[in-house]
Parts: structure tokens; C-alpha cells; sequence
């Protein structure tokens, strides 16, 4: 593989092109690392008015709380200056909406309990749980089977 760099200072933002014979599995390889690395975002999270700058990763969910978007980490509670449909096109696949007022990490996901009435998700290393309504159940579902399939 050859990798070639070209800095042009007339260019407003950073384009990637990859040139290649075909398709190949170390190309669609690249192309999900790129994507992913376009996805990771940095968000400002505040508490008690100072700023936070957090791994996006370490949070276990979003939620919408009197008019506020909060982030929950294992031990914190954070305020965030988006609000949940624009929290979906920023964050990375690892993220889903899980209700209409929560967004959820799904790598931090400790245990799905589903019973008649609703379903409870408990994060490891937190005391922290969450209900997904039963419109989201089945994507949730199928996401973390997807997630399983491809250990």
C-alpha cells in the first residue's frame, strides 16, 4: 500500500480518497476506520458551570431531564448543549435511541431484562439503569446480536 499526503492550504477541510485496484476487505476496512473516526466527536459537558472535556465513550446514556439534555457516566451526571435528534446525527453506531426521551451507549450495556410490562438495561460498575419502550426493544435487540456476531 502506498500513502501519499498532500497539504494544500486552499482547502477548507480535509478530503480522503483512497485509489485502488478493487474493493478489497483491507479497503472496506479502512473506509469503516475513517467513518468512525469522522464520528467521534468531542462535546463540551458542564456541571456547575465549568466545562468538561469527557471521552464521548465513557458515557452510559443521554437523557432528557427537565428541558436538559444530561449525560450519565458510572459516577456523574453531566449537562450537554444539544438536544437528543441532534445527539443521533453526532454520535457514533455505538449509540441508539432507546426511548423517546433517552440515547444509549450500547457498548456499555451490562444486562437487557425483558419482562410483560417493560424492559430494564443495568450498566456494569454503575448503580445507573434505564427502561427501553417497546417501540425500540427489537432494534436494540437485533443491534446487540449484530454486536455478538461480529466478536
Amino acid at each position: 500500500m502506498k500513502i501519499t499526503i498532500d497539504i494544500d492550504g486552499n482547502l477548507k477541510e480535509t478530503e480522503v480518497v483512497i485509489h485502488a485496484p478493487e474493493y478489497s476487505q483491507e479497503i472496506m476496512q479502512l473506509n469503516e476506520m475513517l467513518q468512525a473516526k469522522q464520528k467521534r466527536c468531542s462535546l463540551l459537558f458542564y456541571k456547575k458551570g465549568t466545562e468538561y472535556y469527557i471521552n464521548v465513550d465513557d458515557i452510559l446514556f443521554f437523557e432528557t431531564n427537565a428541558r436538559q439534555i444530561h449525560a450519565h457516566t458510572e459516577d456523574d451526571v453531566y449537562v450537554v448543549k444539544y438536544r437528543l435528534y441532534e445527539l443521533e446525527d453526532i454520535l457514533s453506531d455505538e449509540f441508539m435511541r432507546v426511548s423517546k426521551s433517552t440515547i444509549l451507549n450500547t457498548n456499555k450495556i451490562f444486562s437487557l431484562t425483558h419482562s410483560v410490562s417493560n424492559s430494564l438495561i443495568q450498566f456494569q460498575n454503575s448503580h445507573k439503569q434505564i427502561y427501553v419502550s417497546r417501540k425500540y426493544y427489537k432494534l436494540l435487540r437485533k443491534r446487540l446480536e449484530e454486536k455478538e456476531e461480529n466478536l
